[in-house]
């Protein structure tokens, strides 16, 4: 949805240039020639930002703005003056404006600070909302998943249609991005009465990840001095959480895959085998069919494990549920530490907004965790967040890459190309458009699709 702005100013010459330029820049514009008939408009119309005069008869524009914070707080307003000097410009801004711009003013530049404005009060509006909802307790995702981007709430509607189900899940996605985190909304989806069980197949060696698994009857090997369960039969009834299947030692394979096909184990030295009755997920960060073609994992395993495939988005493309995720880390973090830390700052929103999140969830909750440490007030500041957030810039478009690393997937150079160049036009999309050569309605949908359909207005 394009912007809408109110232009005030007495000129009224101006103010049709102004209506012109700034509608074929894609706003939506309406005009006033007394800041008096620009109140009464902002009481019949919606508008998110206003564009006035400073020096007009009757009310002036420092008045007019005084009475457009008190009675309309969210909308903000940018100040256009021929007599552009410090205290003028002082003046504004405490008087409620959010920005100033001197005549003349190129109209670049004014489509620059209202988009800046409209995006600044956008993201306040959010904190208030994400603050209601934390003060309610309200869960934006099932399960206490958040769950506001499409491509969250589509791996979700996965989720419920096969948790009720006793099939294999497997479930891949970058580091960080909560994949044990889903495996037990999966669990607590599927109505099993029997505990869920998580084990990383690669923090222990193999011998020892049998034994873990399996278990082992006394004798069975030197130190066995007595049996153990295994975790298959300590999960029986519930679910078990193969983490990190990528990694399992190759030898271990075919002992596990036996146990899935037969749906029994033997310990250890054990002369005799038990059924179990085990709900299994898998989940990795490794491209099991490259591990495959490596020799490194079992093709028959990998057909057992992936009877339906969950595959978790990375934070950088989920960017509508990084303030979610956020405010929901916040309240955490204060209660664990006893602060009364309450809300982001809007800069700070819009820090967190900017950054890719190469560690996905994990880092950002590590942030936060780490901001609301060090913040002295009840508000998180960009002063709070670590420099790496502060200092970044958008990810590059790699074209000529050499590194194999590098190569991404065509619809990802487009996501970076697209996003890149409505960065480059301060987020106008109808210029992006533009550029880019296609139709606005398709840039939006694209944006909605990556979940930027709000964050990039």
């Amino acid at each position: 949805m394009s912007a809408r702005v109110l232009v005030v100013d007495d000129d009224p010459q101006l103010t049709e240039t102004l209506a012109l330029g700034l509608g074929q820049r894609g706003f939506v514009v309406s005009t006033a020639q007394r800041a008096d008939e620009a109140l009464t408009t902002l009481e019949a119309t919606a508008v998110d930002v206003v564009l006035t005069d400073i020096n007009m008869p009757g009310l002036g524009g420092l008045e007019f703005a005084e009475r457009v914070a008190e009675r309309h707080p969210d909308t903000p307003v940018v100040v256009l003056t021929g007599f552009g000097s410090f205290e003028a410009a002082v003046a504004a801004i405490r008087a409620g404006a959010y920005d100033f711009l001197s005549k003349p003013a190129r109209l670049d530049a004014i489509v620059i600070a209202l988009e800046r404005a409209v995006q600044h009060h956008a993201l306040r509006r959010e904190v208030k909302r994400l603050r209601l909802e934390a003060s309610q307790g309200a869960r934006l995702g099932g399960d206490g998943v958040v769950a506001v981007s499409a491509a969250m709430q589509a791996t979700l509607d996965v989720v419920a249609r096969v948790a009720t189900t006793p099939t294999s899940v497997l479930v891949t996605g970058e580091s960080g991005t909560g994949k044990e985190v889903m495996a037990r909304v999966i669990h607590e989806r599927s109505g099993r009465r029997g505990p869920f069980i998580a084990v990383n197949c690669a923090a222990m060696p193999e011998a020892l990840l049998e034994s873990e698994l399996f278990g082992h009857a006394r004798g069975a090997f030197t130190d066995a001095r007595e049996a153990r369960t295994g975790l298959f039969t300590e999960a029986h009834g519930g679910t078990l959480l193969l983490d990190e299947i990528g990694d399992m030692p190759l030898g271990l394979q075919p002992k596990l895959l036996r146990v899935l096909q037969e749906r029994t184990v033997r310990p250890l030295g054990a002369r005799s085998e038990h059924p179990v009755d085990v709900r299994i997920i898998a989940a990795t960060h490794r491209d099991l069919e490259a591990r495959i073609e490596a020799g490194a994992f079992r093709e028959d395993l990998y057909f057992r494990l992936n009877v339906v495939s969950l595959q978790l988005p990375p934070l950088r493309e989920r960017s509508a549920d990084v303030l979610p995720l956020a405010q929901r880390f916040l309240a955490e973090f204060a209660r664990r530490a006893g602060k009364a830390v309450l809300r982001l700052s809007p800069r700070a929103a819009e820090k967190l907004l900017a950054y890719d999140w190469p560690g996905n969830v994990r880092e950002l909750s590590n942030c936060i965790e780490r901001a609301v440490a060090l913040t002295r007030y009840d508000e998180l500041g960009v002063d709070d967040l670590p420099e790496r957030v502060l200092t970044h810039r958008s990810t590059r478009v790699v074209v000529a890459a050499e590194d194999p690393s590098d190569f991404v997937t065509l619809e990802e150079l487009e996501r970076r190309y697209v996003l890149k160049v409505l960065e480059a036009l301060g987020g106008n999309k109808a210029q992006a458009a533009r550029t880019l050569g296609i139709e606005r309605k398709t840039l939006y949908r694209k944006l909605e699709g990556w979940g930027r359909g709000e964050s990039a207005d």
